[in-house]
């Protein structure tokens, strides 16, 4: 800052009064005006080992994602979350003289004056909630970007620490729901999102298409009572299945993504999704469509070992030949007598009950390995 610089900074805001010792303030700042005015107060311990400040440390992924955001879609972004400020009872408002808005009483509109400090002077104000949005803000292109700002006036560090506590004792969203919502979004997402939005899609697909296997079988966070009755697939089970063949290069759908542009060709591999899962519903029809708990072939267990199994049987398929369909039936025939979904002992692996596989790693792992040897000894056999 200049010796002729403003010392104090003007911004129009809207004040609301919940508690008279801690009023609140509602005003948008620039990018580049957010670190002149405020702090991050990290958590750590002074010298004598007392506490002091509670914010975490930088989550650098996260802040660059953010970042990404703002600098996409040609500028054309939206950043409507406040960042939650604590003030200093230093700073100033002076409200707008004039007739009140008739009707309104509950807000009073007028200036805030913060003062600029100078150097090694502390700053008016500290970051409680949004550091992560705040140090990306700072770091992206847009500094025309108006960020809007909710603060509040409070001095003392305990209540900076209990306001950053409330807001942030929130629970995550179900990732069920954030799998419906995902085929619903087009614009650029962080890359864990991105990389689901594609299987969340062809499983919204698979559960809604009447000539699906799946169709009305997949547990969805949107469906009532009544719509879940009769739903036994685990929609997080299946799209993290999906997921997993589109990520690697072994899996049979990573072929039909465009790594260079993105593109997803959703034609075809619903094609291919439609003609394996149906073979293996052909395959086990007696315990295909019933609950996890009556049949381990659609519990995640069996789905997550089946699709493992659809990575090596369809790694090479032409989707448009006719024929696929009849030469998968007769690839998965020989697991026809071998499996017990339903009913019996899994000799091969230690003598497990049909109803002791669980969605565990190394269940995953042995059933997934008995499932593909019964593949590969079934070669001139069933074929």
């Amino acid at each position: 800052m200049t010796s002729n610089a403003p010392r104090d900074l003007r911004r129009r805001a809207l004040r609301l009064v919940q508690d008279r010792k801690h009023p609140l303030y509602l005003f948008a700042l620039k990018p580049d005006e957010l670190f002149q005015i405020a702090d991050i107060s990290r958590v750590s311990r002074d010298g004598g080992g007392d506490l002091i400040g509670y914010q975490r440390p930088e989550v650098r992924k996260h802040v660059q994602n953010i970042v990404d955001y703002l600098n996409s879609n040609s500028g054309q972004v939206l950043f409507p979350n406040t960042l939650i400020l604590a003030l200093s009872s230093a700073v100033r408002f002076v409200q707008v003289r004039g007739p009140k808005v008739e009707g309104d009483g509950v807000g009073e509109a007028g200036t805030l004056i913060l003062r600029l400090p100078r150097s090694g002077e502390r700053k008016p104000a500290w970051i409680v909630d949004g550091q992560q949005r705040a140090l990306a803000i700072s770091r992206a292109r847009r500094s025309d970007l108006p960020i809007p700002v909710s603060a509040f006036i409070a001095d003392d560090l305990e209540t900076q620490r209990e306001q950053f506590l409330r807001v942030n004792s929130s629970k995550p969203l179900p990732r069920g729901l954030i799998s419906e919502l995902l085929p619903q979004v087009s614009t650029v997402l962080p890359p864990n999102l991105s990389a689901r939005r594609a299987p969340a899609a062809l499983c919204e697909s698979l559960n809604r298409d009447p000539s699906s296997p799946f169709y009305g079988l997949i547990r969805r966070s949107s469906a009532d009572r009544r719509q879940r009755k009769g739903t036994v697939v685990s929609d997080t089970a299946l799209i993290q299945v999906l997921q997993e063949s589109f990520s690697s290069p072994n899996g049979c759908l990573f072929a039909y993504r465009n790594l260079a542009t993105g593109e997803t060709d959703f034609e075809r591999i619903q094609r291919l999704l439609q003609v394996y899962w149906s073979a293996v519903k052909d395959t086990f029809p007696n315990a295909w469509g019933l609950p996890p708990t009556q049949s381990r072939l659609m519990h995640s267990v069996g789905l997550k070992a089946m699709a493992r199994l659809m990575d090596r049987v369809m790694s090479t398929a032409d989707v448009d030949d006719r024929s696929l369909p009849n030469r998968v039936r007769k690839e998965l025939a020989p697991l026809r007598t071998k499996c017990n979904w339903t009913a019996g002992t899994w000799e091969e692996l230690g003598g497990l009950r049909w109803n002791e596989l669980q969605n565990v790693p190394n269940h995953v792992r042995i059933l997934t390995n008995h499932i593909q040897r019964l593949h590969l000894n079934g070669a001139g056999t069933g074929r």
